[in-house]
């Protein structure tokens, strides 16, 4: 077994134990296993970055074996440069959303922790796998926690939320599995991504093939106007569901673009380019003023999260090595944000449950410290300069304004919007005087939420004061990609 299956496989095994504890008066000791759980699976990860040769483009950590012989099916796993911090990020977010539920999670702990244990590491076998059917197997089983995490610990509309979530995530994948098949057949009996990244097609099945994989990944991102089901779900779904679905599953959708779409049909790619780039825009500035009216937080987050995604696939579709790892930087830096936002408001919403903006008023008089951290996190999905949100959003927008000036400035006038409406709600949730009784009994964050989001706001901080670490370890891999999508394969 090496570090890859480790990284999947550890999180899955604690999470497999915690269910097989089974009762709500051993909750301590499964929040103490759960939490050495995700602390295991988070410290087998880093020899990946450790060990991992940024100067190739090459496949590393690679792991190969028969799985369903018939079929000509592997267990083929391997990290690039892309994939790379995604590992990480998932890895890390868990730790934060198990130490997030310790003491807001009082019924089914087990149950809870164990979900969210077995679903990181189903999210990092996405990352990891070679494999056509295998992505295929990991990225669906990703739904079924989640699902459970909605339906059981959500809101009042959780059962229609959990739904909505299945529903809409499956239906989009299912083309994909068409898709699967489709190039199985034509490459003569092989699942290996490799194989089919090589492979020449016609102008019609790869347009077709496209736009399959453009209905699974589109709605998992989520693009506009198949964004629909996200905001339902964010609002229904516990704090740490929002977190991990706004940090990691979200990135599942776009990662697909570049695992499939790109490679596989490029020329598709560069043709429809204008559409995705046209999709993109919509997010990012009509999404953007979709947020500024909303009453309730975890709404205005989640559309803040169709917004700043809608850079990630501009990025991609400009066809521009600033672009495309601008796209990359920030996933993973809206990992750290909005996961840090939805933190942020379960912090309050434990304290007086309601997401209602209106409910609050003067939070920085009775709060201080939590108050801090929220305007810092704040100024990082509105882009401040030295936070994890500028970064990608920045190298973005440059690589948008050479590929054509008023594309640019129309990515760019996300940043007004978006400072407008998360400063807008910081102010009148946390600024001026206590406006009720609940806000005037508030206290303080204790030292388990300090933690919590000290985590995440080293992380912002770090990356956005020094992203070389990040943008080194994908560079090859984004100059390898961007070659291999201008070659044509057009048979």
């Amino acid at each position: 077994m090496g570090l890859l299956s480790l990284a999947i496989w550890t999180p899955i095994a604690f999470g497999v134990v915690l269910l097989a504890l089974g009762r709500d008066d051993q909750a301590q000791t499964v929040r103490w296993l759960a939490l050495v759980g995700a602390l295991v699976s988070f410290l087998v990860t880093l020899p990946l970055y450790s060990q991992f040769n940024t100067s190739t483009a090459a496949m590393q950590f690679v792991e190969n074996f028969s799985w369903i012989d018939r079929f000509n099916v592997k267990y083929h796993l391997g990290v690039d440069g892309i994939s790379l911090w995604f590992v990480l990020l998932t890895a890390f977010i868990n730790v934060v959303v198990i130490i997030a539920g310790w003491e807001v999670i009082t019924r089914r702990v087990n149950q809870y922790m164990g979900a969210f244990l077995i679903l990181s590491g189903l999210m990092i076998g996405v990352f990891c796998t070679l494999d056509g059917l295998l992505f295929y197997v990991f990225f669906e089983a990703t739904l079924i926690p989640m699902y459970l995490i909605i339906g059981i610990w959500g809101g009042p509309n959780k059962i229609y939320a959990a739904f909505k979530f299945f529903l809409y995530t499956l239906l989009g994948s299912l083309l994909m599995l068409v898709a699967l098949i489709f190039l199985y057949t034509k490459s003569g009996g092989s699942f290996d991504l490799a194989v089919w990244h090589t492979m020449p097609l016609d102008r019609t099945s790869q347009t077709l093939l496209f736009f399959a994989f453009f209905a699974a990944f589109a709605v998992k991102v989520p693009m506009w106007p198949v964004h629909t089901w996200l905001p339902d779900v964010h609002v229904e779904a516990p704090t740490g569901g929002s977190a991990v679905l706004a940090a990691i599953m979200l990135k599942l959708g776009a990662y697909g673009f570049l695992r499939f779409s790109l490679p596989i049909a490029p020329d598709a790619a560069h043709e429809w380019a204008g559409l995705m780039i046209a999709l993109s825009l919509i997010a990012v500035v009509y999404v953007g003023l979709v947020a500024m009216v909303q009453q309730d937080m975890k709404k205005l987050v989640a559309y803040s999260s169709v917004a700043h995604m809608g850079f990630v696939t501009l990025g991609f579709f400009i066809f521009i090595d600033l672009g495309m790892s601008g796209g990359l930087v920030q996933m993973i830096a809206h990992g750290f944000v909005s996961g840090a936002m939805f933190l942020s408001i379960g912090v309050l919403y434990d304290r007086v449950h309601s997401r209602e903006i209106a409910s609050y008023g003067g939070v920085v008089n009775t709060m201080p410290k939590f108050a801090a951290f929220s305007l810092f996190f704040a100024m990082a999905n509105c882009g401040l300069p030295g936070t994890a949100g500028f970064v990608g959003e920045w190298m973005v927008i440059l690589a948008a304004v050479k590929f054509n000036f008023w594309i640019g400035f129309a990515a760019a006038s996300a940043l007004i919007f978006g400072a407008a409406y998360t400063l807008w709600m910081f102010k009148r949730v946390y600024l001026g005087p206590v406006t009720n009784d609940h806000v005037k009994e508030l206290t303080d964050i204790n030292s388990r939420e300090f933690l919590m989001l000290a985590l995440l706001a080293a992380a912002v901080l770090w990356m956005g004061v020094y992203p070389k670490p990040f943008t080194d370890v994908m560079d090859a891999s984004v100059a390898q990609l961007l070659k291999h999508v201008a070659i044509s394969k057009l048979n």
